[in-house]
């Protein structure tokens, strides 16, 4: 996946001149997980835990997988998402600007066998259009042209070569945008070169299904 963040980045900038205010672990379904070379919700880090997020019992994780080490679970401040994860800071803080971003929670998990990582991301907005607008931002910053079948969600899986590490990366995600909260689903598997991988998407579509189900339950 490649970045287009240059022309989005301006198109995003010229949008916000006049802005001069910021409103500021359940589920499914395999050598350690190396970390891919770092893209959009694959980067690692330490989590913000300064804060107790109330969207911490909202988020839908893969049951069997256990504990990643490290890339702990917590909430996350807008900072902590720029200065942490975000491989475009200022095309993100713009994003997050926009969308009256209010709190963020991110958790990962790895298989039972180690060899998939999967990370879930929730941004709660200020409004259910803020969010669709924030949801669509972060997700043209890849290219994502192998799309399936995941209802009322943006999709995609693909198998590629990771110059940084050397290997193949499988990797399938899925974006939702429920209400004024974005969600963000990826599983990802790395291995030598020359391995069959296969984009888990029967674990982000069922995950999906359930995490739009969590957050949509007449309690939340």
């Amino acid at each position: 996946m490649t970045r287009n963040a240059a022309g989005v980045a301006v198109a995003v900038t010229a949008l916000l001149l006049g802005v001069t205010a910021c409103g500021n672990d359940g589920g499914t379904s395999a050598s350690a997980a190396e970390t891919p070379a770092a893209k959009h919700s694959a980067l690692t880090g330490t989590a913000d835990k300064t804060a107790k997020s109330a969207l911490a019992d909202l988020v839908v994780l893969p049951g069997g997988y256990v504990a990643d080490p490290g890339n702990p679970t917590g909430a996350f401040t807008a900072t902590s998402y720029l200065n942490t994860w975000s491989a475009d800071p200022a095309l993100d803080r713009a994003l997050l600007l926009n969308a009256g971003f209010v709190e963020g929670y991110r958790a990962t998990r790895l298989s039972p066998d180690k060899k998939k990582r999967f990370t879930v991301q929730l941004f709660k907005t200020g409004s259910a259009a803020k969010a669709q607008a924030l949801q669509n931002g972060l997700w043209t910053q890849d290219t994502h042209d192998h799309p399936f079948a995941v209802p009322d969600a943006l999709s995609d899986a693909n198998v590629e070569y990771d110059g940084g590490t050397d290997q193949s990366v499988a990797t399938a995600e899925a974006s939702l945008a429920i209400g004024t909260t974005v969600v963000e689903l990826t599983v990802r598997e790395a291995a030598s070169l020359g391995t069959t991988l296969t984009p888990d998407t029967a674990l982000i579509t069922t995950l999906a299904k359930d995490q739009r189900t969590r957050l949509t339950a007449p309690s939340n």
